[in-house]
């Protein structure tokens, strides 16, 4: 069962774009979870000293209530970073891993949920060890809270540095017209979304026409959403331009 465990994910879009993801070691998992651990036990001991200080519980109410903060802590602390960070912890981050949606799609709030909450059955009996199984006998190396999720943890891809001059030519960028809005952009998209975009302007004469109309479209939109440029910055650009742009921003110091 173990041989069927991939090392990668390639995934296809409706356009015919492939990307494919290093999949996170269960090894790697650990030692992020073991990170991400630390700064768990270290925010509960605070927070048992505030209480302590202030007097508040008697010394057995006090270590309910610090067995109590420790669940909740560990499951908000998930799910705030994992929301906030797209996908990263403290430890993820450390370690170069990131939670992705199996299929490539945007990573949503329920779905952060869900595999945060399913991580205290993960946990059991103990030292993860329902999830470490799972991550070792699933063919994506998924724990029971990725799989209900629809959730992998790949290693955060760094995309070498594109051919500006081929795929955004040097003409007027009105984005960069932005600087604020424009630093804003570039430290939003992530690594994968980059290497899409790249990918979709080199192989863009191989698409259909219809087909890569809609691609741009998706891709500009999906830029759009993270950062809002005054309605001047994009008056007359196309999407396939607006993705262009994107691109020299994204590379441009």
């Amino acid at each position: 069962m173990r041989a069927l465990r991939q090392r990668r994910l390639s995934i296809e879009t409706p356009e015919g774009v492939v990307f494919s993801f290093e999949l996170a070691t269960p090894v790697s998992r650990a030692l992020a979870w073991a990170i991400d651990a630390a700064a768990i036990v270290t925010a509960c001991t605070v927070a048992g000293q505030v209480c302590a200080a202030a007097n508040l519980f008697s010394r057995d109410v006090a270590a309910a209530v610090t067995t109590v903060l420790y669940f909740v802590i560990s499951v908000v602390y998930g799910i705030l970073l994992e929301w906030r960070w797209r996908g990263q912890t403290i430890g993820k981050r450390i370690l170069g891993l990131r939670v992705l949606d199996i299929h490539g799609m945007r990573l949503q709030l329920s779905q952060i949920v869900l595999r945060n909450l399913l991580r205290l059955v993960d946990t059991l009996p103990a030292l993860y060890l329902v999830g470490g199984m799972a991550c070792l006998f699933s063919r994506n190396a998924q724990r029971l809270g990725d799989l209900a999720a629809n959730t992998i943890v790949a290693r955060e891809r760094k995309p070498e540095e594109p051919d500006l001059d081929k795929i955004a030519p040097a003409k007027y960028n009105s984005l960069l017209a932005y600087p604020h809005l424009a630093a804003r952009l570039r430290s939003l998209v992530t690594p994968e979304a980059a290497a899409i975009a790249i990918q979709a302007v080199t192989l863009r004469d191989g698409y259909d026409p219809i087909a890569r109309i809609e691609l741009f479209a998706e891709l500009a939109a999906h830029f759009r959403s993270l950062v809002e440029f005054p309605e001047q910055a994009l008056e007359g650009v196309t999407d396939e331009q607006y993705v262009r742009s994107v691109l020299r921003v994204i590379y441009t110091a």
